[in-house]
């Protein structure tokens, strides 16, 4: 890393529609701000466990207000979410331990396609309306990330390897460290202090900490870079 770019950190749980947006959208900005931009892929269960908190999507007019803000959150930010057949059993019955498992896995073994890993993922169980649980799925979203075969079926079996669980379990822990309550957390180390945004719609406020301009969810429509 460059000692003139601020590090950021983004911690996610690909069960997030919005974590999801966070991604995409700070991905973007990974060469227009003067960041370096880490992955940290984290398990959003135990985020809401350890921080007592509750899903929004429990109180029904917060799920059907939810539904709504974030269908136009999506479009805005050009993100193609699709919300899966039946939300609550995506979210909360299947969740997403094994998916972050292998996503911890592939952090660890092979961090160059995390993000790409990470984003098949998502497109699986919120755009798709596709499992992200069993092996043979996360195998498939490995393929399509581009993992070679030889080196996908030894991350498949990291991936339930005490290693990997434990690695999820501290970076879920320096989740909770920061005081998350949530996904998508985005960590800001400026001037040696960590500064703490939640959720995916405070960009223009991460900008003005880092002395950047917000450029709008896909500033490379606007022509201009910094």
């Amino acid at each position: 890393m460059s000692a003139s770019k601020i590090l950021v950190e983004l911690f996610y749980d690909v069960v997030s529609p919005y974590s999801w947006i966070g991604f995409e959208v700070l991905s973007r900005y990974r060469n227009v701000w003067d960041i370096d931009l880490k992955l940290r892929p984290a398990f959003l269960g135990g985020v809401m466990h350890g921080s007592g908190n509750k899903p929004p999507g429990l109180v029904p007019n917060k799920f059907l207000y939810m539904t709504k803000d974030l269908q136009r959150l999506a479009s805005y930010c050009k993100v193609p979410i699709q919300a899966p057949s039946n939300p609550f059993e995506a979210m909360f019955e299947k969740g997403s331990l094994s998916a972050m498992r292998f996503v911890t896995a592939v952090e660890l073994h092979s961090p160059e396609l995390t993000e790409q890993v990470s984003r098949e993922l998502w497109r699986r169980i919120w755009s798709k309306d596709q499992d992200i649980t069993t092996p043979e799925s996360l195998q498939e979203a490995g393929e399509k990330a581009g993992l070679p075969a030889d080196q996908l079926q030894r991350l498949l079996g990291l991936a339930v390897s005490q290693e990997v669980k434990e690695k999820l379990k501290l970076v879920t822990q320096e989740a909770l460290n920061h005081k998350a309550f949530g996904f998508p957390l985005i960590v800001a180390h400026v001037d040696g202090r960590p500064e703490i945004f939640f959720g995916s719609d405070r960009f223009e406020l991460l900008a003005h900490l880092l002395g950047e301009k917000w450029l709008g969810p896909v500033p490379q429509e606007t022509g201009s870079k910094l």
